[in-house]
């Protein structure tokens, strides 16, 4: 089988940030990492499972919900995937997960979709590790520009 671009990019040279994975026709896949590949620690799935709902919701109520098809988190445990429409810049892609994840880092009260009738697993999440395991990204985030969201950036 021919191997896919995912497993084609060099997960040992990059680290936190975004970054555009690829590009099919009008869709624009964006790895939101939030931890470093292999580094050891990673985003349990409680957390994941949070962020995943906070982000998700944050995104599709935002003003570009029309551009987002999906927001998903990565097997690996070590962030998220994008995927948008091209109508969306590479600015607004990185305003709108830094807006998610400040979002999510103030968040309190009831997550959203967080109900047996809503979620195939809705007792596994933790509000307070989400809130702290978006603060690396977001922080990297900061000062984010479209250059660096290639892969071969170097900062």
């Amino acid at each position: 089988m021919k191997k896919i671009a995912s497993f084609q990019v060099d997960h040992t040279k990059f680290g936190i940030g975004m970054y555009i994975s690829r590009v099919d026709g009008d869709v624009v896949t964006y790895d939101v990492r939030m931890v470093r590949p292999n580094g050891g620690a990673y985003i349990s799935n409680p957390s994941l499972h949070t962020i995943e709902h906070l982000f998700a919701t944050y995104a599709r109520n935002s003003r570009f919900s029309e551009s987002i098809i999906y927001v998903g988190p990565m097997g690996c445990r070590t962030g998220f995937y994008l995927l948008t429409r091209d109508d969306m810049s590479g600015n607004d892609a990185i305003s709108l997960v830094r807006d998610a994840y400040r979002f999510i880092a103030d968040f309190s009260g009831e997550i959203p979709g967080c109900t047996a009738v809503e979620c195939g697993n809705y007792l596994e999440h933790d509000l307070e590790s989400a809130k702290k395991d978006v603060l690396p990204l977001l922080e990297k985030l900061e000062n984010y520009t479209p250059e660096m969201l290639d892969y071969n950036f170097k900062n």
